[in-house]
């Protein structure tokens, strides 16, 4: 569900306008009113009562002189700004039908000289909220009364989400709000997403190869202590058997196969079950698996 109070908005009235939904399963749409009058604050507090006072509420009131808004009633409820259609009541068409009434005259177009700021966008939001596109499906806006341009299509309005002018609807003969700029009107309300949380990469498990254990097996346990050949991949097997429980800490990670770790490595093989001379000698691929699955690298030749 999207927003159905905006909180930038100033309240008028007592909320209650309006009732149902009519078509709930039908897209959300928002139809655009000029309300014929003059902008600014005295404006907008004498439209706010007359609205009220012939029961022609509808969602919103809103100044583009000024960017203030205010809110009759929930979006999720029908407003009072249109006229039926017939047997259609208009106001209850759709999931939300927004009515929005801005101070200004058809005849000069409120993106002319308007001031959009903080309530335009959250205004947009909360339209945007209830997945309400923008667009405007009829197309055209009237340039004046009659304008043969505006279409009032019945299937278009009944099938269609998106933005609407007051000249649009079937079953009205307005033809507010006039050739208002429509790129200009989402433009100002650029839609913003989250940025998503990148999911944290994965490491790759290290790799050791059984050819390289048994060239340091062979090289480090006659060195002298310490002596390293192969030691990062040594290190990989030697936290493994540390974590075994086969080799202390001390000796583990220094990356050298000496006697210590020859002999942990030979009690890994026994506690897997290699016994006799299976469970000495030179490192095996398939111990070397055993231990890399319990330890997560890969083991390879």
């Amino acid at each position: 569900m999207g927003e159905i109070w905006i909180k930038e908005a100033e309240r008028l009235g007592d909320g209650s306008i309006g009732g149902d939904m009519d078509t709930p399963s039908l897209p959300g749409r928002v139809v655009w009113h000029t309300t014929e009058s003059g902008q600014g604050n005295a404006s907008f507090d004498a439209v706010g009562r007359y609205l009220m006072s012939i029961g022609a509420e509808p969602h919103f009131l809103y100044d583009p002189s000024t960017d203030r808004l205010a809110q009759y009633g929930p979006i999720d409820k029908s407003a009072r700004a249109l006229k039926n259609d017939g047997s259609t009541r208009t106001n209850r068409t759709g999931r939300v039908c927004v009515q929005i009434e801005v101070l200004g005259r058809a005849g000069s177009p409120f993106t002319r000289t308007w001031k959009p700021g903080p309530n335009f966008k959250a205004l947009m939001r909360a339209i945007r909220s209830w997945g309400v596109p923008d667009v405007f499906p009829m197309g055209s806006l009237a340039s004046q009364y009659g304008d043969p341009t505006a279409k009032r299509t019945r299937s278009t309005w009944l099938t269609k989400g998106g933005h609407y002018g007051h000249c649009n609807i079937p079953g009205n003969d307005h033809w507010d709000p006039g050739k208002i700029d429509v790129t200009a009107l989402f433009a100002a309300a650029p839609v913003t997403s989250t940025p998503s949380t990148p999911k944290p990469s994965t490491p790759a498990k290290p790799s050791v190869s059984v050819a390289h254990l048994n060239a340091a097996r062979a090289k480090d346990i006659p060195a002298k202590t310490g002596h390293t050949t192969y030691p990062t991949e040594v290190k990989v097997v030697e936290a493994a058997l540390k974590a075994e429980g086969l080799l202390d800490a001390k000796y583990a990670g220094d990356g050298s196969w000496g006697t210590t770790t020859e002999a942990a490595y030979n009690a890994f093989r026994r506690k897997v079950g290699y016994t006799g001379s299976a469970a000495t000698g030179a490192v095996g691929l398939e111990s070397l698996k055993k231990l890399a699955a319990r330890h997560n690298f890969t083991a390879k030749a």
